[in-house]
């Protein structure tokens, strides 16, 4: 039984090659900076985003089972890939960064290939950052069973505070 499924009406204009415009820049405290190589940044020369335009964004969620938590938990929040092409994102790699400055590495593709969100809910509730919050990089571990393993596992990131795109 496929548990994901989509909570909200796209907010954002499709970006096409020919339309593409950067989005609004945000009007409350940023919680999320997008940087590096980029066509579309909408503050100076990054793409920031605040949390209503994260929740204004078509939402996702599914349950899983994490290393993290002692049972599954509901993760909600707008997928990877939207997050990156709002902003124009033209790199191959990702540089995730937390609040703590903890970095990891993941593939652009990931992006693509899963249904990779960032969560801002947590069973339906912000999350705090004693919870992994404000922001948590999830794969969908109990959508496909391919992602349980270190690999993926490794790949998430929470307390999320920035994005870096780069080159190769």
């Amino acid at each position: 039984m496929n548990r994901r499924h989509l909570l909200g009406i796209p907010t954002l204009p499709l970006l096409t090659p020919a339309t593409a415009t950067a989005i609004e820049p945000p009007t409350g405290a940023v919680v999320l900076t997008v940087s590096g190589l980029l066509r579309l940044p909408n503050l100076g020369s990054v793409g920031a985003f605040d949390m209503a335009m994260l929740a204004g964004m078509p939402q996702f969620s599914f349950h899983a089972n994490t290393p993290w938590f002692s049972h599954t938990r509901k993760f909600t929040g707008p997928l990877l890939r939207d997050v990156l092409s709002a902003v124009g994102s033209q790199g191959p790699k990702l540089h995730a960064v937390a609040l703590n400055d903890y970095r990891v590495e993941i593939p652009a593709e990931d992006a693509q290939r899963f249904d990779v969100i960032v969560a801002r809910l947590l069973d339906d509730k912000p999350m705090a950052v004693r919870d992994k919050g404000p922001l948590f990089i999830i794969y969908p571990f109990n959508d496909q069973a391919g992602l349980r393993n270190a690999v993926y596992f490794s790949r998430c990131a929470w307390q999320l505070k920035a994005i870096e795109v780069v080159a190769g």
